[in-house]
């Protein structure tokens, strides 16, 4: 999310009518990285995320992303924001599918932290709640074993399976197929610790090496390069998790226009743990206090204003095309009876009225106060 606002950031802006209006300058940029980075990286947050629990789901993952990107006076409209997460999304997704082993998972991320590093390194403050931070993710997950890291990232790959969106400069750069899949390279290094396959060696019972046979490999493999440092500062070797985004080239923010994600209207059954998952990350999220005279400016993830609004078109019919769908299933008695106890023991028992607001009323509340 930072690699993108701040390409989008540093692209050439004008407003339609010429005035200064909503258009952003250098001291703009710095600012909205330094609110979203030094937001992103508070000690309340960074604890709450690092308490074991289960992955968030994707409806959560973006309503605390969108949080963070409007942390700042920078604004973005719902079409933007969809773009967004789809860049990111796909973003991390290509990260974690070449991933050359799974711990260099840190590796990645680490990538990820020094160069927020160097984008904030003139404000001090921020530069000490990033290092803080890398501190406490190193004390965290340098001690988990291989099978740990392997479990991790299986299960950020599964929560990444069902998104294909295309993106152009993935495209470009071979790395994803039309269909929006990723291409794994059967070409370069091997991971760290591996060696280079087309060997067969075959032992007796004693262990000791009895023959060689070799087998096409159908690539062009090389030994592995060094092992990347895990220390807060150093060379990490593996390139993924670097900003492949450049001021020259904003139209590489684009992304197919086909939906990544089918909307899915069905009740969420966690959706209760969901809500309060979100109430505590959302209370550790402190908003700037600005004055109100303060309009701040929108950013647009979209090359022109039409494109714009056209995708906001295309999201709202997209929404309206999901109806409510009544299915008349009273020919059995016996199994609407069971259905209907079933249904029963979801329901929560009705608050009284003098209670005023219900719990959903109080964590909308608390999420304005923010």
């Amino acid at each position: 999310m930072i690699y993108i606002l701040d390409q989008r950031l540093r692209a050439p802006n004008t407003s339609d009518d010429n005035s200064e209006k909503g258009v952003w300058s250098e001291n703009d940029r710095k600012r909205v990285l330094n609110d979203i980075v030094g937001t992103l990286f508070s000690k309340a947050f960074i604890d709450e995320l690092l308490k074991p629990q289960q992955l968030y789901s994707h409806r959560t993952l973006k309503t605390v992303l969108t949080r963070f990107a409007h942390a700042s006076i920078m604004r973005l409209n719902p079409a933007s924001m969809d773009r967004l997460y789809e860049l990111m999304v796909m973003a991390f997704k290509y990260q974690v599918f070449l991933c050359p082993r799974p711990k260099d998972l840190l590796l990645i991320s680490y990538n990820h932290i020094d160069t927020i590093r160097e984008m904030v390194k003139d404000t001090p403050v921020v530069v000490n709640q990033v290092d803080e931070s890398h501190r406490k993710i190193i004390e965290v997950y340098s001690s988990l074993s291989e099978g740990e890291f392997q479990l991790l990232r299986q299960t950020l790959l599964i929560f990444f399976q069902d998104m294909h969106v295309r993106v152009s400069l993935f495209l470009k750069m071979k790395a994803q197929n039309p269909n929006g899949r990723f291409a794994l390279s059967t070409s370069g290094p091997v991971p760290h610790g591996v060696d280079v396959p087309g060997l067969i060696r075959t032992f007796d019972s004693k262990g000791r090496e009895g023959r060689r046979s070799e087998f096409p490999t159908g690539g062009s493999y090389t030994s592995a390069v060094r092992e990347g440092c895990f220390e807060l500062h150093g060379d990490r070797v593996v390139r993924l998790g670097l900003n492949i985004y450049t001021v020259n080239h904003p139209e590489e923010t684009h992304t197919s226009k086909a939906p990544s994600v089918q909307t899915n209207n069905t009740p969420n059954l966690l959706a209760k743990e969901e809500l309060n998952l979100l109430a505590r990350l959302m209370g550790s999220v402190k908003a700037e206090n600005k004055p109100r005279a303060e309009t701040g400016f929108r950013i647009n993830l979209f090359t022109t204003d039409e494109e714009e609004e056209e995708a906001g078109d295309i999201s709202e019919a997209e929404e309206s095309m999901f109806g409510v769908i009544n299915i008349q299933a009273m020919k059995d008695e016996q199994a609407a009876s069971e259905l209907a106890l079933i249904a029963g023991q979801f329901t929560e028992p009705e608050q009284p009225e003098t209670l005023g607001c219900s719990k959903g009323d109080d964590l909308l509340a608390m999420m304005d106060d923010l």
